[in-house]
Order: C-alpha cells, then sequence, then structure tokens
C-alpha cells in the first residue's frame, strides 16, 4: 500500500505556494475588498438626505445630507422647516467655534465620524439651538431607511437621541 506521505507533503507545499497570493490579496487593490466593503461590511451606508424629528416635538425639524470625506462622515443642514413667526434663515448666535454667527442653512452640524457596519462613532454633533458641541454615535438601520443619531458627554448613556428618516 503506498504511503500517503507524498501525498501530504504535495498538499502542504500546494498551500504555502498560495500563501503570498493571499496575503497580496490584503495590500493590492487589484485583489482586495475596497475600504467601503470593508468597513460597510456589504451593509447600506448613511450617505444621503435624512429628514430629522425633533426628539422633543416629534416634528420634522431638519433636512440634513450626510457624506463621506476623506474616510469620516459628516452631516450638512440643507433646509429648515421653520414654525410661523420663527426667523426663516437663522445664524448660530449660541455657537463659540468657528460657526460663530454662520447661517444655520449650510452648516455642518456632524463632523468625524468613523463608519463600522452599521454603526458610526467618534465624531462630534452641534446642536445650533444652544450652540453646544457633543460627541456623536450614528446607527444606520439595517435596511437603510432609518438613522439613530445620539449625543452625548462622555458617555452614550448620558445624551439625548434622535431618529432621522431617510427621504426618498
Amino acid at each position: 500500500m503506498p504511503s500517503s506521505a507524498p501525498l501530504n507533503r504535495r498538499l502542504l507545499l500546494a498551500g504555502l505556494a498560495a500563501l503570498p497570493l493571499a496575503l497580496a490579496a490584503g495590500r493590492h487593490p487589484a485583489l482586495a475588498q475596497s475600504a467601503d466593503d470593508q468597513a460597510g461590511h456589504g451593509n447600506p451606508d448613511a450617505a444621503g438626505l435624512w429628514r430629522t424629528i425633533d426628539d422633543e416635538t416629534g416634528k420634522p425639524r431638519s433636512l440634513v445630507r450626510i457624506f463621506e470625506r476623506d474616510g469620516r462622515w459628516y452631516g450638512r443642514i440643507e433646509k429648515l422647516f421653520r414654525e410661523p413667526g420663527e426667523d426663516p434663515d437663522p445664524v448660530c448666535h449660541e455657537c463659540t467655534d468657528t460657526r460663530a454667527g454662520q447661517k444655520i442653512t449650510g452648516m455642518e452640524i456632524l463632523t468625524g465620524l468613523v463608519r463600522d457596519g452599521l454603526a458610526y462613532e467618534g465624531g462630534e454633533i452641534l446642536d445650533p439651538k444652544n450652540g453646544e458641541i457633543y460627541d456623536a454615535k450614528m446607527t444606520l438601520s439595517p435596511d437603510g431607511n432609518t438613522l439613530e443619531v445620539r449625543g452625548f458627554i462622555g458617555l452614550s448613556l448620558f445624551g439625548r437621541s434622535q431618529t432621522w428618516i431617510r427621504e426618498g
């Protein structure tokens, strides 16, 4: 009966020969997944237009466009829904950073979030009503239609959340 040693040796050598190709796949663009595929794990992303809902009144407050720039995620107010008697084009009087005195429409309120699948963390969110800047995280629903946005100080346990709805 022939020995299985030569067969095992050939399988081992074939596996070792394939190892450099497998390792190169992690570094070579033609062989690797895109960075977005790796970060998103095949999930939808938060890019697009979102209707913000005030967590206190339940009413729509604005449309925010979320986008990626240099591997981080940001959000800019595109439109405000104003009540009768409210300033139709307000500025951020309470802001104390570079956004002080700027129009709220067009302002970046979400900055620097890093994506990991459906979660986005490590960024900040500005509340233009009071000028306060909070730590931020977001969680996208698996179907990609709702986004839970949480602003907090220190621990996410101490903060508030809003559910934003994707615009068609």
